[in-house]
């Protein structure tokens, strides 16, 4: 038999059971270290909190109380918004709030002189509240300048369900 200098022994052929498990091991190790890392982020309160909606706040509109801004100016606007009680409890808007106006006054009814609902307006539980041009609204007092097809930033205030903020778009005189 000859031999030569140089010549390797024949390789010994790998078992496919073990190529899978190293071609395997990079993608496994990279996502335990995802889930952990993930994990973390939610226990130290990175993902946030989830939280029953219990209040649900649709078409909320202000408008326009003249076609101008300078037929408006001084004059107080009404912000036409129906309220939904998904809770089983009924909850009370307390106040609001918006940056678009000096202040916001919740009315109880509409008269010559509405009255400040002092407590509150009740939205029963399951129930909702409409606040309308002819029962209950709220009232912006020296609004900023509105003008038709922008929005107002509204921050109402509940009892039990807390903050919710609402977007109310502003609609044209005579219109909802």
């Amino acid at each position: 038999m000859i031999t030569t200098a140089g010549t390797a022994a024949p390789a010994r052929p790998r078992s496919g059971l073990a190529e899978l498990a190293r071609a395997a091991a990079a993608p496994v190790v990279a996502a335990v270290i995802l889930v952990a890392l993930l994990a973390a982020w939610v226990v130290s309160g990175g993902g946030g909190t989830v939280s029953r909606l219990r209040i649900q706040v649709t078409q909320a509109t202000v408008p326009m109380v003249a076609y101008t801004t300078s037929a408006a100016a001084g004059k107080n606007a009404s912000v036409y918004i129906t309220i939904r009680n998904l809770s089983r409890v009924p909850d009370v808007l307390v106040s609001a709030s918006s940056p678009a106006a000096a202040r916001v006054v919740i009315t109880r009814a509409v008269t010559a002189h509405p009255a400040v609902a002092a407590g509150g307006l009740v939205i029963p539980a399951g129930g909702s509240l409409s606040l309308s041009p002819f029962s209950a609204d709220l009232v912006l007092i020296r609004p900023h300048a509105l003008m038709s097809g922008q929005s107002v930033l509204l921050r109402l205030r509940f009892r039990d369900a807390g903050e919710v903020s609402v977007a109310a778009s502003i609609t044209p005189p005579g219109t909802p």
